[in-house]
């Protein structure tokens, strides 16, 4: 038999003031509890369970191979009355096999559970059954109890939802708010916390970059009216782009640009995580969430030299793979382009992309000049301080019994120079690398990710020449200025070239959709020339200090179809096969 829920029996339904089926929380759970009763809750019977019914644990089987005849039967939409917090607790102890407070596959339980129907003021009931319905109860019961609700009426509807809808629904209205952040007074308790911080160090902390005076002052100002915070003026989380409004005391006052983080350990702004949030937030029509991203990491570009793989003060010589020019373009496709203010937007944009190109991506350690082909090569030395204490245990521990050392003495006197292990540089080195392109953790990097030249990135470069050029030519009549100054990378590129202390500055002149496009063809065929394994039919990626390519096969050789378009058909042989499998 399977467990039966209901609530009180001296509450009454009352159905004119139910909320609609697909309402998201705030509204289905919200106010006041719709019920009527004739007498006090202490009337109920024990646990909410139905007297007609035995109690939900008994020795006999859960499982049935047929309705029986407590199932309310009606073509009507069905609605459950239920206790959140004594339903919680028997679906989590009939069906959370495993504890992980979560009803999933993986659960051994019956996936059967019977609920008191609102019709019949849970004197008849229903059984819930399987496990994404069972699922779903949990998590209707979570959001109740999070709007402090001790019972509540419930539509089957949102437990048997198509999930696709379910989860298009819960993002669009749900989970992008949650994940919300602002960097100013009001958000900085929450962006501040950083569950990666291993320094002990609590006070909340904000790196603001030179030339931003107002925005010094700003936070200065809020560390005196919330010393609460014990904010701490200097490095950690690093200041991000800000709107200047009206404070409304006729003065004006700075406003954080509002961006999506990926949540639980993570919680700044990412690099190429906010390029995919941003495509979701399109979907889902939030423009303006996604256009302030793209300021923010316009922002980075002109004050910390990149876009940071994280806004946290130790990313700061690292980046993540390049998706700047189509993020914005996709955006600017979605304004009014007819608003000269949205075609500046995406002058600023494009103009970022380009100093991100010349001083990063094609500058020097990242480029290599003999090959013309870019790597992931982060600065930095010692240990990545984001990872969990425990993780590079194992590669430390031989360090430290040499030294005669525990691992955490050894970490620390190798963080701050005193001990020098240049094997342990070259590794690490290569794991900032990693961490660089996105793919932390591949076998395809192991102990070499800086040195390669790797088939995504040059297919992501060569996006973004031919973005670039596309824009200058469509959008900026063929001639686009670059306001910000800074050395240009020799092209086509050399061992030479790159010697030469002399180089071209960006405001010597004007940018020409004909140049990026000669840069986007000279990729293509340094990608062809390098990359390309006629006898596999495929791309590879390039060791540029081994000289020969890694055969270790990638679904990222497949970022060039669209972009590389004359081996289309040879790669697409590899689908056929694929499907075969």
């Amino acid at each position: 038999m399977a467990p039966v829920l209901s609530h009180p029996t001296s509450v009454n339904f009352i159905e004119e003031q139910h909320r609609p089926v697909n309402s998201e929380a705030d509204t289905y759970y919200g106010g006041e509890e719709r019920f009527s009763r004739s007498r006090t809750y202490s009337a109920s019977f024990a646990h909410g369970y139905n007297p007609k019914r035995p109690p939900a644990f008994q020795n006999e089987s859960h499982m049935r191979a047929r309705r029986m005849s407590h199932d309310e039967k009606s073509t009507a939409p069905r609605r459950f009355l239920i206790d959140v917090e004594e339903t919680i607790r028997v679906v989590l102890e009939q069906e959370d096999t495993d504890g992980d407070f979560q009803i999933s596959v993986t659960d051994a339980g019956p996936k059967l559970m019977a609920l008191g129907t609102a019709t019949s003021n849970g004197f008849k009931s229903f059984d819930i059954r399987g496990t994404y319905m069972l699922s779903n109860l949990l998590q209707e019961l979570a959001l109740a109890r999070d709007h402090n609700r001790k019972r509540i009426v419930l539509d089957e509807a949102r437990l048997t939802e198509n999930p696709v809808d379910r989860l298009s629904r819960m993002i669009k209205n749900s989970f992008w708010n949650s994940l919300t952040r602002r960097i100013d007074g009001d958000g900085l308790e929450i962006i501040c916390a950083d569950p990666k911080n291993r320094t002990g160090r609590v006070n909340p902390r904000i790196y603001v970059p030179h030339g931003e005076p107002a925005m010094a002052e700003y936070y200065r100002k809020v560390a005196r009216e919330k010393p609460h915070l014990n904010l701490d003026v200097q490095p950690g989380i690093l200041a991000l782009a800000m709107n200047e409004v009206d404070d409304g005391k006729g003065g004006k006052t700075l406003k954080g640009i509002p961006f999506i983080v990926p949540g639980a350990r993570f919680n700044e702004l990412y690099n190429w995580d906010s390029y995919f949030i941003s495509l979701g937030l399109l979907v889902d029509g939030y423009v303006n969430m996604a256009k302030g991203m793209v300021d923010h990491f316009i922002f980075e570009i002109e004050h910390y030299g990149k876009i940071l793989n994280g806004s946290r003060s130790y990313y700061l010589c690292r980046t993540q793979p390049p998706f700047l020019t189509d993020m914005a373009l996709q955006i600017y496709n979605q304004l009014d382009r007819t608003d000269m203010g949205n075609r500046a937007w995406l002058k600023r944009a494009i103009q970022a992309a380009i100093k991100e190109y010349h001083t990063i991506w094609v500058a020097e350690p990242r480029m290599d000049p003999k090959t013309g082909l870019s790597r992931y090569r982060p600065d930095g030395l010692g240990i990545p301080p984001e990872t969990e204490a425990t993780h590079f245990t194992h590669v430390l521990e031989p360090y430290a019994l040499k030294h005669g050392l525990s691992v955490l003495e050894f970490s620390e006197r190798y963080n701050n120079g005193t001990i020098h292990e240049p094997e342990l540089d070259e590794y690490f080195l290569h794991d900032r690398a990693v961490r660089e392109s996105g793919h932390d953790t591949t076998y395809r990097f192991e102990k070499r990710c800086a040195n390669l030249g790797t088939i995504d990135l040059q297919a992501l470069l060569y996006k973004y020449e031919v973005d670039i050029g596309t824009a200058i030519r469509e959008v900026f009549d063929d001639e686009l200025e670059l306001v910000e100054d800074f050395p240009l990378a020799p092209f086509p590129p050399s061992p030479e070239a790159y010697a030469r202390p002399d180089r071209e500055r960006s405001t010597g002149r004007v940018q020409t959709s004909a140049e990026w496009f000669d840069r986007a063809e000279f990729r293509k065929e340094i990608i062809d020339k390098y990359c390309w394994n006629e006898s596999k039919s495929l791309y590879f990626d390039y060791d540029t200090v081994q000289e020969k390519q890694i055969l270790y096969e990638s679904v990222t050789a497949f970022w060039t179809l669209g972009r590389m378009c004359e081996r289309r058909t040879v790669l697409e042989a590899h689908f056929s096969i694929i499907e075969e499998v």
